[in-house]
């Protein structure tokens, strides 16, 4: 029988009617007291992290996660955070950094109603975790609706929908019916040992450019913030005509400001080499983003800037396919 570890830190999933709307206010213990499939063979130990929206989760928080994890891994074989909708992405990409080496899965759920209520999708999706949670396999997952995406590629995109989340520019890892598993493709086995790594620098500005964006905007960042994410049109131009970005895009480089640019395209990602507007920018030694989502950018981001101070060093572990964030050559064998 596998062992497994529920870490409840609020959401949706955990939520009742309060004074002013829904508020997380269950804890690990009433999640699985609603759960009463007594079919799966799994031992559940619960713990409660936290009861709070996903709206006011920080990078603060996905540490207190990263370090639970670390903390008890070799008690447990497998591990389930339930987790609100709005920033799962955003976690479950971070953990993906923090936690490398994994042998064992760490899955990050929610639900889009709370548990408590009659027709929800929380039972189903709870099931379906402790089911994967219970594999032969490593690494941050997460699990709705029936389908498993690596932590890096998840993307919200429905707010009301039971199928919220996509795998954005990365095939499904699997999908679940029935408690059976299909398999699409198979995380490579890692030979690492587990190695937790929480230094994050959370002075990370995402900017999405829009026509008619001002230079002067730049001028802010250079005290507030060491790495700024442009996200750009299509491939990933920036404008250098009337609203001419570019000077103030070399100066944020030369203050020792990383500079990343990225595309408000979901799918496919950039290439600043296609266009003239992309190569200007390029001349720069800009961060490049590949296929990677903004939730999984951001998180890089700031766990490279906690490696990090050196900027060239930041370029090359975000350029860097870390748990299949990137496009490189990932299929493996099922």
């Amino acid at each position: 029988m596998k062992r497994l570890l529920l870490l409840a830190t609020g959401g949706t999933i955990a939520s009742i009617e309060g004074e002013e709307g829904l508020v997380p206010g269950l804890s690990a213990k009433d999640l699985l007291n609603y759960f009463k499939d007594t079919s799966l063979s799994v031992d559940v130990t619960y713990q409660i992290l936290m009861n709070r929206d996903s709206t006011n989760i920080q990078p603060e928080h996905w540490v207190q996660m990263a370090e639970a994890i670390s903390e008890n891994y070799d008690q447990y074989d497998g591990f389930v955070i339930t987790h609100g909708t709005d920033t799962l992405g955003y976690t479950s990409a971070a953990l993906s950094y923090m936690l490398q080496g994994l042998q064992k899965p760490v899955v990050v759920t929610g639900s889009q109603i709370p548990i408590s209520f009659k027709k929800t999708d929380a039972i189903k999706n709870l099931s379906d975790s402790l089911v994967f949670a219970s594999e032969n396999i490593g690494g941050v997952f997460v699990v709705f609706d029936g389908r498993v995406i690596m932590g890096t590629r998840a993307v919200k995109m429905r707010t009301k929908s039971y199928d919220a989340f996509e795998s954005i520019n990365l095939p499904y890892v699997a999908s679940i019916k029935e408690k059976n598993i299909t398999y699409y493709w198979k995380p490579e086995t890692t030979k690492q040992e587990l190695t937790l790594d929480t230094s994050l620098c959370s002075d990370v500005f995402v900017l999405k450019l829009h026509p008619g964006t001002k230079p002067e905007i730049f001028d802010v960042f250079k005290k507030l913030y060491r790495g700024v994410i442009i996200e750009s049109y299509g491939n990933g131009g920036v404008p250098f005509e009337e609203r001419n970005l570019l000077p103030k895009v070399k100066e944020l480089i030369d203050d020792g400001v990383a500079v990343l640019i990225s595309t408000q395209c979901l799918e496919e990602g950039e290439d600043l080499l296609l266009y003239e507007v992309g190569r200007k920018v390029a001349q720069y030694d800009v961060v490049l983003s590949g296929d990677m989502n903004k939730e999984a950018i951001v998180a890089k981001f700031m766990w490279a800037l906690g490696v990090t101070t050196d900027v060239k060093q930041v370029k090359q572990l975000i350029e860097t396919s870390i748990a299949y964030d990137l496009s490189t050559t990932w299929e493996t064998e099922v």
